[in-house]
């Protein structure tokens, strides 16, 4: 079973409802969690938006990066453009990929698009692995 790590700036909305969607979709076929270059909290905007989805993400925390270890990871999935920021060695997994998802916390009206992008994206990526 693939690992999988959604990383993003805070941990607070895009890597959050990847990770909702992965442990959705992926259920016996990934193992996946999410981290941020920092920690901080999941946006309420989040949580509403993917239940609307039909996903409950209110158990999920943020996380910080650094409480991870690259190589427990076969999948590293940074989904704000944050690769450059990264530890090296976070980029030399099997599959590394920079999604570059626009921020819906800078702009909330987008949170629904966002979400879309994002669930697509999951979709393929399961299918790849």
């Amino acid at each position: 079973m693939k690992r999988v790590m959604f990383v993003c700036k805070k941990n607070s909305a895009r890597s959050q409802m990847a990770e909702g969607f992965a442990r959705h979709l992926g259920t016996g076929k990934i193992e996946v969690t999410s981290s941020g270059l920092e920690a901080s909290t999941v946006r309420q905007e989040a949580i509403s938006t993917m239940k609307d989805a039909g996903i409950d993400i209110t158990s999920q925390t943020s996380k910080a990066l650094n409480d991870f270890k690259s190589a427990d990871f076969d999948v590293v999935i940074s989904l704000c453009g944050c690769g450059v920021n990264l530890p090296p060695a976070w980029l030399e997994q099997s599959v590394f990929e920079d999604w570059q998802l626009d921020d819906p916390a800078e702009q909330p009206e987008i949170f629904l698009r966002v979400r879309e992008e994002i669930r697509e994206r999951v979709i393929a990526l399961i299918k790849s692995l």
